[in-house]
């Protein structure tokens, strides 16, 4: 099979889509050129910077603990990630950590626990990042349904505490609609894997010259991989933001108003 080595006059020749949305986004007056001009940008550079860091990781020399310390810090740099886009929720960092620690923790267990693929910086950063890439928008998701199902439904979760129910018990149906809408799209994304879209990992490897049957069951592993994350991450937030929510006397907290100092808080009864 034929090597795809695409090269600098390859990324090149594909600026040519960058100017073309330039030209879109300046025709209809969207005011997105510098955007998007700027994010080109960036991607380019982090994606340099990002090379020749893996080239230190991935050398032949290089100790296995380098690449779990790649680990680690996409893990943190994620739930920066996440925090910087609730700031209305004032324990999203916290909460973030926790939930894609625990999956990344669980699903990499997974991987090389069970032999899926040999623990190798080869296999280890790419798997960690694949699952990264894709939990980080749905712990997004999660945490602010969450908050905003809880908050627009405030009314209803005080009346079931009135009523004698537990704070868990008050806030479950909102929680429970919220988890549902952060965990459907990935769900969705399983579906149609294969028959409308080629996902990275398979198209990658197809590019490589891989056999399409080993791409195929190499794709099927990471989707699943994907989907458990998604779930554990989404279910771990939601929890936390709710349990922040109810104190420990069944009292239902609530910061002062979307888009205020999150380091304040009123009690609402």
């Amino acid at each position: 099979m034929t090597r795809v080595d695409i090269g600098a006059a390859g990324v090149a020749a594909s600026l040519v889509l960058i100017a073309i949305a330039v030209v879109i986004s300046w025709r209809e007056r969207l005011g997105l050129e510098r955007t998007i001009v700027w994010a080109a940008t960036r991607a380019v550079a982090q994606m340099l910077v990002i090379g020749a860091g893996l080239g230190l990781v991935f050398s032949d020399d290089a100790p296995i603990a380098l690449s779990w310390a790649w680990v680690a810090a996409m893990v943190v740099i994620g739930a920066v990630t996440v925090a910087s886009r609730v700031r209305e929720v004032p324990w999203a960092l916290v909460g973030a950590l926790g939930a894609l620690t625990v999956a990344q923790a669980t699903s990499l267990t997974v991987v090389f626990g069970f032999g899926i693929l040999p623990l190798e910086a080869r296999t280890l950063v790419p798997v960690a990042g694949m699952i990264m890439g894709n939990t980080i928008s749905a712990a997004v998701l999660a945490t602010r349904r969450t908050f905003v199902e809880i908050s627009e439904h405030r009314r209803q979760v005080e009346v079931r505490l009135s009523l004698g129910c537990t704070g868990s018990e008050s806030v479950r149906p909102h929680l429970v609609e919220a988890m549902r809408t952060s965990i459907t799209p990935q769900i969705e994304q399983t579906k149609i894997v294969g028959l409308i879209a080629l996902p990275g990992t398979m198209t990658g490897l197809l590019l490589a010259g891989v056999d399409p049957l080993d791409a195929v069951l190499a794709q099927t592993a990471v989707m699943f991989l994907i989907l458990g994350s998604v779930a554990i991450t989404c279910v771990l937030l939601g929890r936390g933001v709710a349990r922040h929510l109810i104190t420990p006397d069944h009292r239902l907290v609530l910061p002062a108003q979307l888009g205020s100092d999150p380091n304040r808080a009123v009690l609402r009864r």
